[in-house]
Parts: structure tokens; C-alpha cells; sequence
């Protein structure tokens, strides 16, 4: 398959596209520094979000995009919610069937109507970026579905660790394990989102992972 990545050399873009390639898939980064890639691909394209007019033409032929966006090399966390809404606006007319959308954990509950985010004690450095991601998860459930999405919010905590290759999925509540801890490493993570690019399982709606 072909595959375009949105953000490849940031720590997760990068381990999504080492997994992409372990699985086979012709990987096309797009990324706005190319020195700054460290992962293996097929094809580097340079592409600006501050000046996204050649989108079509930084995608080309991929049939499937993964984005990895968050603001935090910048500060721009406003990014995240406008790349949301400028994707589902402009992929339509491009190759691009299926966009896949690495989200954060703020949005997931904890409780009925209660968001992680909105608890006591969740890191104030982490709060824009959460509350930016939340937006974009709202963009992607408020347009029109021209084209098919899913958001994949990662546990709680999400470190570099190891492949085991096994995670649980849930959909909008936070999951945890029996000692209450939510976690997974983010090459399971990786693990999770190209095994949804191949099964297809969760069209059009958010899921999230963990142990």
C-alpha cells in the first residue's frame, strides 16, 4: 500500500513510519525540515502546514495518509484543529481515501461525560495540546464524511518502550489496566494504527489503545 505520513519525523511519525515499512508499505514523508528525518522511506516531500497550497501534490498517488501533528515543536497548538479541518476540506480532491489521525488521551473519559482532561491533576503543560486535539476530534465528527477517518487516541501515557505486540482497544473511554495505570509504549501504538490502516475495522469514529 501506499502511504503518506504527515509529521514522520517526530518521535511518533517516526515510529509509525518504521513500522509501515517493516509491514512492507511504500512510506511517502511529508515533512516541512527533510534533515530532520530519521526514519526510513521511500519518498521525502517537502510540505509546510503554514503554506499547505501543494497538498495534492506533496501526497501524489498515496492512497492512505497518516497524521502526526501536535504542535509542540512550535507552540502552535492551533495547528492541530486547523490541519483537521484543512484535510477534510481538500483530501476529497486528491488520491487520499482514507485519512488516519494520531489523537491525544484528553478527550478520552474517565467517567460518563467526564474527560481526562478536565481532571484534577492532569499536567498543565499537556492542557493546550489536549484541549487542541479535543477540537479536532470535534472537527472530524461535525463535517460532512467525504471521506473515511479514524482518530486513534493513545493511553494516558505513551513512552518508547517495547513491541509487544498485543493492546487492548476501547472507544471513548480511557482505558486502564487492573493496577489502574494507562499505558502503552508507542511502538504498540504504531502497531495499532497500521493494523488499522489494514483492517479497516473502525471507520469514521475515534478509538482508543492500551495495555
Amino acid at each position: 500500500m501506499k502511504v503518506a505520513l504527515l509529521g514522520a519525523s517526530g518521535w511518533i511519525g517516526s515510529q509509525l513510519a518504521i513500522e509501515a515499512k517493516a509491514r512492507g508499505h511504500q512510506v511517502r514523508a511529508l515533512v516541512r525540515n527533510p534533515q530532520r528525518l530519521k526514519a526510513e522511506v521511500d519518498e521525502v516531500q517537502q510540505f509546510d502546514l503554514e503554506n499547505p497550497q501543494n497538498l495534492a501534490q506533496a501526497i501524489g498517488d498515496a492512497e492512505v495518509l497518516l497524521v502526526s501533528v501536535g504542535g509542540r515543536a512550535t507552540g502552535k497548538h492551533q495547528m492541530v484543529p486547523a490541519t483537521a479541518r484543512l484535510l477534510l476540506e481538500q483530501l476529497p480532491g486528491t488520491n487520499i481515501k482514507r485519512l488516519l489521525w494520531v489523537g491525544g488521551a484528553g478527550s478520552l473519559e474517565v467517567a460518563p461525560g467526564v474527560s481526562l482532561l478536565s481532571t484534577e491533576g492532569f499536567p498543565v503543560a499537556y492542557q493546550d495540546e489536549a484541549q487542541a486535539q479535543g477540537e479536532a476530534l470535534a472537527i472530524f465528527r461535525s463535517m460532512p464524511q467525504a471521506l473515511e477517518w479514524t482518530y486513534i487516541s493513545p493511553a494516558a501515557d505513551i513512552f518508547p518502550g517495547e513491541r509487544l505486540g498485543e493492546y487492548r482497544v476501547g472507544k471513548d473511554n480511557l482505558l486502564t489496566d487492573e493496577q489502574g495505570n494507562s499505558r502503552i509504549s508507542v511502538q504498540d501504538y504504531a502497531k495499532a494504527m497500521l493494523d488499522e490502516v489494514e483492517q479497516k475495522r473502525f471507520p469514521n469514529q475515534r478509538i482508543g489503545v492500551a495495555y
